[in-house]
């Protein structure tokens, strides 16, 4: 029986001390502990020997991760090909909830109010494949930039988050052809219109062909003409 458990084997001891064997010939036994139902013992007793009495949680398998994140984003594009926006937005946030997990098993546990190109820092540095590194930053890039698509599909559009998107996007791939071009649309939506044209132009110079983004970009143009005559009018 163990000393946690209050009781223990008795012993014999070759001298008269307690313990030891009485002129009868009987052997003591030292009287037996009171068993310790309060939880605040056993704590005392493992920091004592230096020992944990509580169950650690399991550390969760990166690759499992990297596959459960995967997975998401792959559901949540197959729910934009149908057009059903919100579950498909929905699913991208697990996806990138996934990644922001992965990155605290890697050891950072701060992820929640970090940027993606910090995110994906700590990702480049983990000790995952090659391939595995790979996915998961592709697949963070594609999530922002089609929640930014699911956005702009909705009855009323929230440009700002349009915007801060396709900013995440443009951090890490600053060519990134549909991140520019949405960009440029969600300025010129806010009323930013040389912010606007500045993203439209970038946009042009990655698809030159795309009426879209010419037609864009002739609204801008007209809305800034707009507002330098009337700065005009205004000074006379």
């Amino acid at each position: 029986m163990s000393l946690d458990q209050g009781g223990y084997d008795a012993v014999c001891r070759a001298d008269n001390g307690a313990g030891g064997v009485l002129s009868s010939g009987t052997i003591s036994v030292p009287p037996r502990q009171p068993i310790h139902r309060d939880p605040r013992y056993y704590q005392q007793h493992s920091r004592h020997h230096g020992t944990s009495m509580e169950k650690q949680p399991p550390r969760n398998d990166t690759a499992d991760l990297v596959r459960r994140a995967l997975d998401f984003k792959t559901q949540a594009t197959q729910c934009y090909k149908d057009k059903k926006y919100r579950e498909a937005i929905g699913k991208y946030h697990r996806a990138l909830l996934e990644m922001k997990g992965l990155c605290r098993v890697l050891g950072d546990p701060d992820t929640g109010s970090k940027s993606p190109s910090s995110v994906l820092s700590t990702i480049s540095k983990a000790s995952l494949t090659d391939e595995q590194k790979g996915a998961v930053e592709n697949a963070e890039l594609e999530c922002y930039n089609s929640l930014a698509a699911c956005l702009l599909q909705m009855e009323l559009v929230n440009y700002e988050r349009v915007k801060e998107y396709c900013l995440k996007v443009l951090r890490k791939e600053g060519e990134n052809f549909k991140a520019l071009y949405r960009s440029g649309v969600a300025y010129y939506h806010l009323g930013e219109f040389n912010k606007a044209l500045f993203y439209l132009k970038e946009s042009h110079k990655q698809e030159p062909s795309d009426t879209n983004v010419t037609r864009y970009i002739q609204l801008t143009e007209m809305k800034i003409r707009r507002s330098v005559q009337r700065e005009k009018k205004e000074d006379l």
